[in-house]
């Protein structure tokens, strides 16, 4: 097995781009923040989840040997004891009871990423399987002088990790508010954090400590998971760019602290999804599933496609106009991939030329802080490319494919394979054009769609297409 291909990723904690160092040469560990399963996730969290999945895909296109560890939190919090938890509120509402909760919205969640091709990680460890762990590690901190008990509640003690801030960068006075927490009377600091928290006598998900019964703060659960599953050296933790602070800042905390090295060597955060530029939030109502998007009229696996086109550091904005033109760049790849066959396709050598100086390009595209962009640009020249034989095309937007994960030989509709030549790519100009609100462009291309003998009508649905006969 030859070596890996050399990897540039940006570094949210030293705020460059930097080479990836494995701790183990060739093989990499990921930790990737999930979801707290107590409502369905939205496209929103999914850009999320998706970045870390290309993230994976790359690194093993690349030549790593890649294990990948996403958890799921089964525990809700609380603002403080007189407040009901996300989880257990959810269990009121539904009239079940919070594991019932926990598993409905597991599986419901599983089953949006199989819908955009998400990979399944290697393990999936759950909050309430882990308690002892958290306990533990609680437990050491507390040894170490780095938190305090009190009243049956454990904090960490900010002031006693003096780099606490590095990751997001800001300084300890500017924080002390951050926190989702009100003010609590029983903290020596507003900054400090909740390792454990007491249980009230009605709350249904609480565990016995050394602290009294009580239940595990957000913080402590990553912390102690990933430690579980990948060891003291922590090759990349990914999440949201809302989990930057506090999560992960706190995580940094409680890791280093109770090991006194450093955890992560490479943090990686997703920019937000927005909503017709809106910040998408279940508690406002702003979201749409993975399994509305059939409803809307889109395959999911465009969604996939949308977020491919915009680099996992950018903010994308989810329209309808977006979606029809990634839509339309998905099915002229698929296209392109269908034009030979299987057979054909797997005979072709991936290292001769020209197919090789396409190859180099993709490569070298996600080797660049996971370039997808560039990538799919990549993917649409060899589309096009006329120094490539159908059957080369087919090979290399498969291999492609291991990591777009856009399934590229799934067929397509067949009003769409019987376009007349060119005009599949002035489609989706044209939708791009709309998207973009230039209309002047929009019409010229509407007029060179009709000397080709297609008819454009502009629906609410997106453009509708009659190809005249003859």
């Amino acid at each position: 097995m030859s070596d890996p291909r050399p990897v540039q990723l940006y570094n949210s904690l030293t705020r460059r781009i930097e080479p990836l160092a494995p701790h183990e040469p060739g093989r990499v560990g990921i930790y990737t923040c999930g979801p707290t399963v107590y409502r369905y996730a939205h496209i929103g969290n999914v850009r999320s989840f998706l970045f870390a999945d290309i993230l994976r895909r790359a690194l093993e296109y690349l030549g790593y040997e890649v294990r990948h560890v996403k958890n799921i939190t089964d525990v809700g919090h609380m603002r403080d004891d007189t407040d009901e938890d996300r989880m257990e509120l959810a269990a009121e509402t539904e009239g079940k009871s919070p594991y019932e909760i926990a598993d409905f919205y597991t599986d419901a969640w599983l089953t949006d990423e199989a819908a955009i091709n998400i990979l399944p990680v290697h393990v999936y460890p759950k909050a309430t399987e882990h308690i002892g762990q958290m306990i533990a590690m609680t437990q050491t901190l507390l040894d170490k002088g780095l938190a305090y008990e009190t009243g049956g509640n454990v904090y960490f003690d900010v002031s006693a990790f003096p780099s606490y801030g590095k990751l997001s960068g800001q300084r300890l006075d500017q924080i002390r508010t951050g926190h989702r927490v009100e003010a609590e009377a029983d903290k020596h600091d507003q900054a400090d954090f909740a390792l454990w928290k007491h249980a009230g006598e009605h709350r249904l998900m609480r565990w016995e400590s050394p602290w009294g019964l009580g239940f595990p703060g957000w913080h402590i659960e990553c912390s102690a998971m990933s430690l579980e599953h990948l060891g003291e050296w922590v090759d990349i933790h990914t999440g949201g760019i809302d989990n930057k602070f506090p999560h992960h800042e706190d995580e940094i905390a409680q890791s280093e602290g109770a090991l006194g090295h450093q955890v992560v060597r490479h943090w990686m955060h997703g920019e937000f999804l927005t909503l017709n530029e809106a910040k998408m939030a279940k508690s406002t109502g702003n979201i749409i599933r993975v399994t509305e998007l059939p409803e809307k009229g889109f395959e999911p696996l465009a969604f996939r496609y949308l977020a491919l086109q915009a680099h996992y550091r950018s903010k994308l904005d989810f329209t309808e106009d977006a979606m029809r033109a990634a839509t339309a760049g998905l099915a002229r790849l698929r296209r392109a991939a269908s034009a030979a066959s299987e057979t054909d396709a797997a005979a072709v050598d991936l290292a001769a030329p020209p197919v090789a100086a396409y190859r180099e390009r993709f490569t070298d595209a996600i080797a660049d802080d996971l370039g997808t962009p560039r990538a799919v640009a990549v993917a649409h020249e060899v589309a096009a490319a006329g120094d490539l034989t159908p059957a080369q095309k087919r090979a290399l937007l498969v291999d492609f494919d291991r990591v777009l994960g856009v399934d590229v030989t799934a067929g397509g509709d067949a009003a769409v394979v019987e376009l007349p030549a060119g005009a599949a790519e002035l489609l989706e100009r044209r939708a791009a054009a709309r998207a973009a609100r230039d209309f002047a462009a929009s019409d010229a291309l509407r007029d060179e769609l009709a000397a080709l003998g297609v008819e454009v009508r502009d629906t609410p649905d997106g453009q509708q297409t009659t190809v005249r006969p003859g």
